[in-house]
């Protein structure tokens, strides 16, 4: 699935010159975390976070140093940091290095860049210009609409026939070892387990399929090395 399949576009957006005040505004206003800053022609020029607002000086949050540390922090850092915590407009606290994606990146692109550098967001971009954005938020709206959903009709032995074969293609499953019943779209796992995990495997394999409401864990745990249960 690529970016434009999902993105949200028109992203909201704010420019350099905007007061502070009002991106913090925009942010609360629309429910996210983070904004895209543009110039009058469109341009994506950086991006501004919640992050980039939460030490400020309004806050008494700005970074406390010993002196010993404050005498070995450059000016320019020292700088760089007075202008966060005191700035009043977005380019003075924006980050001007910005990640971004194109409409075609893939989402697994997205999600590599996204764990990469630790950003809740990326920016959508065309030539420079900013056409949308593709956030977590966004690939959750996806995934709910691609998960199974679960059906009261589907009868009883065709959701039994599934979890079996499912179970049976999982090499930890130890094919056989683990029995299903189902009644009612109410799945029971029973059967014996040599290593607990997979007792939640199971019992996930088994909600994966249409159909099923619920599921009984009466799986029994024996151990391999003494063989007790």
């Amino acid at each position: 699935m690529l970016v434009h399949a999902i993105m949200t576009s028109p992203a909201i957006a704010v420019r350099p010159e905007t007061p502070i005040a009002d991106a913090a505004k925009t942010m609360l206003d629309n429910h996210i975390s983070g904004l895209p800053v543009v110039d009058a022609a469109g341009r994506l020029v950086g991006i501004v976070s919640e992050g980039d607002l939460i030490r400020r000086t309004e806050l008494n949050t700005e970074r406390k140093r010993s002196w010993l540390l404050e005498l070995l922090t450059s000016p320019g850092k020292l700088a760089n940091e007075y202008v966060s915590t005191h700035g009043r407009t977005v380019e003075d606290v924006m980050s001007s290095t910005v990640v971004s994606v194109t409409s075609a990146t893939t989402l697994q692109d997205v999600v590599e860049l996204m764990e990469k550098h630790h950003i809740k967001r990326l920016p959508v971009v065309s030539r420079d210009k900013l056409v949308g954005i593709v956030s977590r938020s966004d690939l959750l709206k996806a995934l709910t609409k691609l998960l199974p959903t679960r059906t009261a009709d589907s009868k009883d032995q065709e959701i039994e026939a599934a979890i079996i074969n499912e179970l049976s293609g999982q090499s930890w499953s130890r094919s056989g070892s683990i029995r299903v019943k189902v009644t009612d779209g109410v799945a029971e796992l029973s059967g014996s387990i040599l290593d607990e995990r997979e007792r939640l495997a199971a019992k996930v394999a088994a909600e994966n399929v249409p159909g099923v409401r619920a599921v009984f864990d009466n799986l029994v745990y024996i151990d391999p090395y003494i063989g007790m249960i």
